[in-house]
């Protein structure tokens, strides 16, 4: 209310008391509207399964990119992420040069400097995929050996390709993750080699549901190698426990980095589907690994269930009335969807002006927003706020004539 709106209602309220009309105005006037106050989020349902994850190392799960984790455990500092590091020069690859489902793409023509790198990487023992001289990859056919074949020379070829350098290809690349929220992930490189590129399992959770709701990605992972790639060998590296509904993007090790997983589990709930994204960091063997990700998906299984987006009946606001009553405003209805755990949701009341009204009266909206659901639902009150009675009316002439003034100017 504006310092002259104030005055102008405090000043007419000294004229109705002053010209002795006192006793009809507060018999008559409206009551002045309860304040609202907002209650504290509901805490996530206690019996609910939580995601298993391992105390080594670093590992956390999301439901999407632009999602907070439900989930992280062990190291929460950016550590080496080994071929992790491939994902992101596909998608910033990609970024610059689009893909389309099922297209081929742009030439990448094979240079001498793009050979004598596979060679320098092949005596050394890291993974490559054959390529020669005057070769012509497709960027589909780059896609399949780096990503598929974990090829260190194709992510050195794909990105010079792409940014004319391997220096301009980290500095965009640490552009786009800063643009993507990832923060604490930071690239050296296009390998994952060198023990500088690092990211929180966090960041790399969110990295795992940006590719595989990139088509061109998610596509090359899905379908065989076919063309040049298949011909030089190439063999699958991301396929990892599929009988667990895993689904592999990236699955690596390098001394810095130990065993690193980038991945997506799928959990069949009443016949539907529930997608969630993770990453694993700094495994110490293949064993730990594996039985790491096994009870991951045994407490999806058990964890996730369908719930509504907010409880009915769950008290978002209370509303107290200036003589003393108050009562709660609770949501109606929202509609129930795959939920593992679940952080308590984003809550917007858009609460109407309350007087006086009966048990589950309406006095307003609530909007609910869950990850990558919103729902809109009513708000109503829990108990039935009453008429103070000519008593308090006499008695609080004030708060009677300011709210009988108020309604006047609306």
């Amino acid at each position: 209310m504006g310092v002259a709106r104030g005055f102008g209602i405090f000043a007419g309220t000294l004229v109705i008391l002053g010209a002795g009309v006192y006793g009809p105005a507060t018999l008559v006037g409206p009551l002045p509207a309860a304040s609202v106050s907002n209650l504290p989020a509901a805490s996530p349902d206690a019996t609910a399964v939580p995601p298993a994850l391992p105390m080594t190392g670093a590992s956390a799960v999301v439901e999407g990119a632009d999602l907070a984790p439900i989930a992280v455990a062990g190291e929460a500092t950016p550590v080496p992420m080994a071929g992790i590091t491939k994902t992101i020069t596909a998608l910033v690859v990609l970024d610059a040069k689009p893909l389309a489902d099922g297209e081929p793409g742009g030439t990448v023509p094979i240079t001498t400097d793009d050979y004598l790198a596979y060679i320098d990487y092949r005596d050394a023992g890291t993974r490559t995929v054959t390529v020669y001289t005057e070769d012509q990859w497709t960027e589909r056919e780059m896609l399949q050996a780096m990503l598929l074949g974990s090829s260190n020379n194709h992510a050195d070829t794909f990105a010079r390709w792409a940014f004319g350098s391997t220096e301009a290809y980290v500095e965009a690349a640490n552009a786009w993750l800063d643009e993507n929220g990832m923060t604490e992930t930071t690239v050296v490189d296009a390998t994952g080699l060198d023990e500088g590129s690092v990211g929180t399992a966090a960041d790399l959770s969110r990295l795992a549901a940006l590719a595989l709701t990139d088509p061109a990605i998610s596509s090359v992972l899905a379908e065989p190698v076919t063309g040049l790639p298949s011909r030089r060998g190439i063999t699958n590296t991301t396929t990892y426990l599929p009988e667990q509904q895993v689904v592999g993007i990236s699955r690596s090790y390098t001394d810095a980095a130990g065993i690193c997983l980038l991945f997506a589990g799928d959990v069949s709930v009443e016949g539907e589907s529930y997608r969630f994204y993770g990453a694993f960091l700094r495994q110490p063997d293949w064993e730990s690994l594996e039985s790491g990700v096994v009870a991951l998906m045994e407490s999806a299984r058990a964890g996730v269930t369908p719930t509504p987006v907010l409880p009915e009946n769950s008290p978002v606001v209370t509303f107290t009335t200036p003589w003393g009553e108050s009562a709660n405003g609770v949501s109606g209805a929202t509609p129930a969807r795959l939920r593992w755990g679940a952080a308590a949701p984003t809550i917007e009341v858009n609460a109407d002006r309350v007087t006086i009204g009966g048990t589950g009266a309406k006095v307003g909206s609530i909007t609910v927003v869950d990850g990558s659901t919103s729902a809109k639902t009513s708000l109503t009150l829990d108990r039935a706020i009453t008429d103070p009675g000519v008593f308090w009316r006499l008695s609080h002439p004030v708060p009677v004539i300011s709210s009988l003034i108020d309604s006047l100017k609306d």
